[in-house]
């Protein structure tokens, strides 16, 4: 049973939910891409199924009152995770039926604050960014499934995340403690690679945030700015680590990239690092362990120890443990690129990917030069990662008895996008944000991008090229039915809902970075905040960006370059030639004079 919101009506006290002994069992069933949490997982085919069941009693009170001068319902309650909603008119703009429509969904909806219970669940499976002296503050079923397994427990990854999830408690003590102070780790505004702790002061970052009077209370503007933080930490100086595990992700139906999968990991086995006479550990698609083309056994007679260094990573290894990888290695386009974003859900390792794909906005470095590259990358230089902006999307179904139900999450790179679907009716969104009701949409749909997608989709339907570095949602409209509404970009620290009205002539259908399309019925809405799960890239040089955008999209190049104009002719013997015709004489083109360039007025002058 999903977590639902009370009906809030006038004068009532409701019990909040409070959760005693959830029973969270992730089970991983069918062969995928990554496990999805929440009720509706199920209902996506080929896709690894993390399926959430949690269990409720009662708790703490909720109140609700309706003013009745069509102001939004203002909420006060005492629970986990809820902040009160401040009272808004409803813009005069909008028809009654919006207004209506409107003030259902404010109703419904929950705080901009409240957490997402994935998100908590996400956040207290993860490591808190230099805290490895912290553990004592994480729940003990995660402090056990954090910490490496002993030689007697031989459960799997997926089993242990299964049972530190079981034995944990979200519901708030009798005194009433917050959430945040029982678990520090919730604090963190990001969390990143344990590999960059040494070049990020997460401290200093902390204390910011509890300085500033106004991001302190507000949940989304740490997270934004805690990313963008440790993004321009991470990028001051070279990362230098010891790069000891190496995941490679293949493009699928792509034999030819097998062969060369198996020639890039045979290098990385081979070539003597740190001190050793053998390479680093390298993980491959559990695909390939059986595959021919690869031929893993002829990697094991060409060296025996390579049997202890030769792993295969399962999209459940992804979820469970993704720091047993120091570095991720892609071998496709910009698809394998995404697919990557879609394995880790959580933490993300340094990824650097090789262009052998179509275009490649994301990949920047060559496979021919692979062994320098990686020398450099894994040696004394170092790598420079840029942290890329995710979202976090999650959606909310109506259970028609006016409670909403949190169903899947997903964590976005390039972006979401919501569309009509098989409808032949315009699509009819309401887009909120902060829960301010911004617009109604009348389009085939819109896309909500993150600057790395603003070179896909959005770019497509007219959307603006965005660098990577700048904080900001994109907002472009699908053929949209008035011609004003253009495209444009949100702050990053604004919390989004779009959500289709009860009364609405059809459903809505959504995708999340072109995958888990997901179908939004009347009563239903999806939010969209930033990440705290942030994508790092390795960059090949600082101006990646740039050169992608003008090796894709020839941006601003033509066929020919206009010539410039010469002081003049120079002979073989030094004399200046000059022009046989100059624009001076014209009149016309001439910058130099202060008379008049117009034909007319020149030759009034000199008739005169």
């Amino acid at each position: 049973m999903s977590t639902s919101i009370p009906e809030l009506t006038q004068g009532n006290v409701f019990e909040l939910p409070e959760v005693s002994s959830p029973a969270l069992k992730p089970e991983v069933t069918g062969e995928g891409h990554f496990p999805l949490s929440g009720r509706g997982a199920s209902d996506l085919k080929n896709d690894q199924k993390l399926n959430v069941e949690t269990e409720l009693t009662g708790g703490g009170s909720y109140t609700a009152d309706e003013e009745a001068d069509s102001r939004v319902t203002t909420t006060t309650h005492t629970g986990v995770g809820f902040s009160p909603m401040l009272p808004q008119e409803i813009s005069p703009l909008f028809s009654r039926r919006a207004q209506r429509s409107s003030r259902d969904h404010r109703q419904q909806a929950l705080s901009v604050e409240a957490i997402p219970r994935q998100t908590i669940m996400k956040a207290l499976a993860s490591r808190p960014p230099n805290s490895a002296n912290q553990l004592s503050s994480v729940p003990a079923p995660f402090s056990s499934f954090m910490s490496p397994p002993t030689s007697k427990d031989t459960r799997t990854g997926p089993q242990r995340l299964s049972a530190a999830l079981s034995g944990f408690q979200l519901g708030s003590p009798p005194d009433n403690i917050p959430l945040t102070s029982r678990y520090p780790v919730l604090q963190s505004p990001c969390f990143f690679h344990q590999r960059f702790d040494d070049a990020v002061d997460i401290g200093k970052l902390l204390e910011d945030i509890v300085e500033d009077e106004w991001m302190s209370h507000s949940r989304l503007m740490q997270t934004a700015t805690g990313v963008r933080e440790v993004s321009k930490q991470l990028q001051r100086r070279p990362l230098k680590m010891a790069v000891r595990s190496v995941m490679i992700v293949t493009k699928a139906r792509d034999n030819q990239l097998v062969t060369l999968t198996r020639e890039l990991a045979d290098w990385l086995l081979s070539t003597p690092r740190y001190g050793s006479d053998l390479g680093v550990t390298v993980y491959v698609d559990a695909k390939l362990r059986h595959s021919k083309r690869f031929n893993a056994a002829g990697l094991l007679e060409k060296e025996p120890r390579f049997e202890q260094m030769l792993k295969y990573w399962t999209p459940d290894l992804c979820w469970t443990s993704p720091e047993n990888f120091d570095l991720v290695l892609t071998l496709g386009g910009d698809g394998t690129v995404l697919f990557t974003s879609w394995l880790f859900q959580r933490i993300v390792p340094p990824i650097l990917s090789f262009s052998l794909g179509s275009l490649g906005f994301l990949t920047n470095f060559e496979f021919s030069q692979y062994k320098e590259q990686l020398n450099t990358v894994m040696g004394e230089a170092g790598m420079r990662v840029n942290l890329r902006m995710r979202f976090t999307c999650t959606v909310y179904r109506d259970n028609k008895e006016g409670d909403m139900e949190e169903d899947e999450q997903f964590e976005v790179l390039n972006e979401l996008v919501i569309d009509r679907g098989l409808s032949p009716y315009v699509s009819n969104l309401e887009l909120y944000g902060d829960n301010e009701l911004l617009t109604v949409v009348q389009a085939d749909g819109c896309i909500f991008s993150t600057p790395t997608g603003s070179t896909a989709y959005s770019l497509s339907a007219g959307g603006s090229l965005v660098h990577p570095d700048i904080p900001a949602i994109l907002l472009t409209p699908i053929c949209p039915h008035t011609l004003s509404f253009r495209p444009m970009l949100l702050n990053d620290t604004m919390l989004l809902r779009v959500s289709v009205p009860k009364n609405s002539r059809a459903t809505a259908c959504c995708s999340f970075d072109g995958k888990g399309r997901v179908e939004l019925k009347q009563g239903d809405h999806v939010t969209i905040a930033a990440s705290q799960y942030p994508f790092p890239t390795v960059l090949s040089r600082p101006t990646d960006w740039f050169d992608s955008i003008s090796r894709t999209l020839r941006w601003n190049s033509r066929g020919a370059q206009q010539k410039g104009w010469d002081e003049g002719m120079v002979k073989d013997d030094g004399e200046d030639e000059g022009w046989d015709i100059d624009t001076v004489d014209s009149g016309v083109y001439s910058a130099e004079s202060s008379v008049s360039t117009s034909p007319t007025r020149r030759q009034m002058s000199t008739s005169s």
